[in-house]
């Protein structure tokens, strides 16, 4: 009975359980963090991207009209956009198409969100008009 009660006083190594268990959910809050954090990159450059390639498929239109040069493609647009993009590497995609507000650029990508504890894929999507 002297041994157990002695076991139970013995308060060596405590700090080191607590240390485990807050531990974890520290991790995981600061890996969430910078997930979280990298998502919001992904997604202001992909809409910076796509308002530079709807701005110079606007130009390039006006360009064309004014001169003899071909109008640009939506090859020549994707390329733009795609040399555009800084962000994390999510392979975005970009389409443009004439609309009512201009020229119009879209782009959309899947950010893989991994926070330590739970993994998802979110769908980024941006658009952008340039009169």
């Amino acid at each position: 009975m002297r041994a157990i009660s002695h076991f139970l006083r013995n308060e060596k190594g405590s700090g080191a359980a607590e240390f485990a268990l807050v531990a974890i959910p520290f991790i995981a809050l600061v890996l969430g963090i910078m997930g979280l954090s990298t998502l919001l990159y992904a997604n202001q450059t992909l809409q910076f991207a796509t308002e530079r390639a709807a701005r110079y498929y606007s130009v390039q239109t006006a360009n064309a009209a004014n001169t003899s040069s071909t109008l640009p493609t939506a090859s020549d647009i994707q390329t733009y956009a795609q040399n555009a993009y800084s962000g994390p590497n999510i392979s975005p995609i970009f389409s443009a198409s004439p609309a009512a507000c201009g020229y119009q650029v879209t782009g959309s990508a899947n950010f893989p969100l991994n926070t330590g504890i739970y993994n998802t894929s979110v769908a980024l999507t941006s658009s952008a008009c340039f009169p």
